[in-house]
């Protein structure tokens, strides 16, 4: 293992550059074996980063570095969750937040604090531990929702809302512990300032969010430049995130709320294709960053205590749940596989036992042991989706996978739709049809004006440029029964077509045409169906669409001659859908 330490050390080349070479080499080797293998990438960068770190081949010197810059993963992990919410359903989780995952973080960090005092710790190393072993990682553990498509599930939903709670949690925690860790003694005090300042400052975010992030958006895209968008996607991120800091709360809660109140907005898809790159790769420089803290030679040492140390955790927090979840009825699946999700520890613990043990609350020996313990337990997260899977399936036969409901428009609940690229008079007129027939469909546009008035008018149209394939993944194409195409710009039209074709060959995909130049080239490319524009042109590539996806002919025929006896200038007021008062 020296020699190999040596090795490295003899590059003739920046240390930098070599670290980031090592890390990209992992990234590069670590999700493709392991996608192949089943298993999740997650327990291949904790691997990873327990060989090359500290403890292993010292590859990476800078460690606080690579972690520090790992932490804008899970900040950029967190906005994306927070796309995918939004106020008024984050309204309707707050009997799992508040009442579940309350009752978790209380009653196990008590449990585990009772356990810790009884093996001889002072009272407030008990206090410590039990706090912050109580936690999850919510890192890895949205992760592995995201990766097994299971995020919107009832399982997700629960899971994720105890996550919540527990990051909302950090603030009284940290005070907490340095009061214990200082012997202040007015904590309650302190904790009653601490949580004040905290609600202040996220109800000013959502304030001067929901005031100015529309606004803003708008007027960047207006700009047509993705590096513009980009850039402001960036800002807002970084701004609230820095803004919960101030205060005490983690950045990547500020992230999160950032995703939230964009979620309300037409930008909300193109702005999560966007960011995917930069969360993979940064969230997996997070993942090595935890497994550099694993010390592989002291986990051989102790093997047998570290193992029943870990077991004995899990076990806790696993039973704790099991019966809360029977308080709160929870379906079986869903408490089996949430306790096994949550029972490991989290990226939290690892910081406040640092800490403690600095500031001489903790003796070394034992911060240096619940640290491995908490570590490995995160190294063991990734094993436990497919274990709940596996148990669910050997005692039911079959995984609950009920989705819960979302807004028309949300990308989780879209199935049997249609997708409108494009929409001008085209698209509108195809949407107004669509709706008579109460077709599901969702609308991508670059038009932020036009954009944001119409989903302000409860139209589902979202900002968004069809020739990217995230994007069009973010409105759930795999699922969508067809895909019209009626942009005005022949080579974007078939630049779009191209893609999609390239991705998914079976889809229907309906386009409009300028001349039959065109016309030709769409049909090579592999169009579906081909209308040349005008009013006549939109009508019947509709009728085409409402045919194709199963609509009698007949049917089709007479609402099309309907609607054209109505006059083409009420075609909108048709396909706006119906507002109470």
């Amino acid at each position: 293992m020296e020699a190999l330490a040596s090795s490295f050390s003899s590059i003739h080349t920046s240390t930098h550059l070599r670290e980031v070479i090592i890390f990209l080499l992992s990234a590069v080797l670590v999700v493709p074996i392991f996608r192949r293998l089943k298993t999740s990438p997650v327990l291949g960068y904790l691997l990873v980063g327990a060989i090359i770190g500290p403890f292993g081949l010292k590859a990476i010197s800078d460690v606080e570095g690579a972690r520090l810059l790992g932490e804008f993963g899970v900040i950029f992990l967190l906005f994306t969750i927070g796309l995918d919410l939004s106020l008024e359903r984050l309204g309707g989780m707050s009997r799992l937040i508040f009442g579940l995952g309350g009752a978790q973080v209380v009653i196990t960090g008590l449990t585990i604090g009772a356990i810790a005092w009884a093996w001889g710790n002072s009272p407030e190393a008990a206090i410590i531990l039990g706090v912050c072993l109580a936690l999850s990682s919510t890192a890895i553990i949205t992760q592995l929702l995201i990766e097994n498509d299971e995020f919107s599930s009832p399982f997700g939903r629960t899971v994720f809302a105890v996550l919540l709670l527990q990051d909302l949690a950090v603030v009284p925690l940290l005070v907490s512990v340095k009061a214990l860790s200082t012997g202040v003694e007015p904590v309650p005090v302190d904790l009653v300032f601490s949580l004040f300042k905290s609600i202040a400052m996220v109800v000013i975010i959502i304030i001067i969010g929901r005031l100015t992030l529309r606004p803003l958006f708008r007027m960047v895209a207006g700009a047509h430049s993705p590096e513009l968008l980009m850039a402001m996607t960036l800002l807002a991120i970084l701004a609230t995130a820095i803004g919960t800091e101030l205060v005490g709360l983690s950045m990547a809660l500020g992230a999160f709320l950032a995703g939230m109140l964009l979620a309300e907005t037409e930008f909300r898809h193109q702005v999560e294709s966007d960011i995917q790159p930069f969360k993979g790769l940064l969230l997996g420089l997070f993942f090595i960053g935890v497994g550099m803290g694993i010390d592989l030679s002291a986990v051989l040492d102790r093997a047998l205590l570290i193992g029943a140390s870990v077991l004995g955790l899990i076990f806790i927090k696993v039973t704790i749940f099991l019966c809360l979840g029977h308080l709160f009825r929870l379906p079986r699946p869903v408490s089996l596989r949430g306790a096994l999700l949550l029972g490991p520890g989290g990226e939290f613990a690892l910081l406040v036992i640092g800490t403690t043990m600095a500031t001489g609350v903790l003796a070394p020996d034992i911060g240096q042991f619940m640290m491995i313990v908490a570590a490995l337990s995160m190294a063991v997260t990734p094993l436990m989706m497919p274990f709940g899977q596996w148990l669910v399936r050997k005692w039911q036969g079959r995984i609950e996978k009920t989705y819960v409901a979302f807004p028309a428009a949300a990308s989780h609940d879209l199935h049997g739709h249609v997708i409108i690229a494009g929409f001008g008079r085209v698209g509108q007129t195809i949407a107004a049809i669509l709706t008579t027939q109460k077709v599901p469909y969702v609308a991508l546009d670059l038009n932020p004006p036009a954009t944001s008035a119409r989903q302000q008018a409860g139209q589902p149209i979202y900002y968004g440029d069809v020739e990217r394939t995230e994007v069009l993944e973010q409105v759930s194409i795999a699922r969508a029964a067809a895909l019209v195409l009626t942009i005005d710009t022949p080579q974007t039209a078939k630049r779009a077509l191209a893609a999609i074709r390239a991705r998914w060959p079976d889809i229907p995909v309906f386009v409009r045409a300028h001349d039959a130049t065109h016309i030709r080239q769409l049909e090579i490319l592999g169009a579906t169906g081909v209308v040349p524009e005008t009013l006549e042109a939109s009508l019947a590539l509709a009728g085409q669409v409402l045919n194709g996806i199963g609509t009698p002919m007949d049917a089709v025929n007479i609402l099309i001659s309907r609607i054209r006896d109505e006059h083409y200038a009420d075609i909108e007021s048709i396909g706006a859908p119906r507002r109470d008062t």
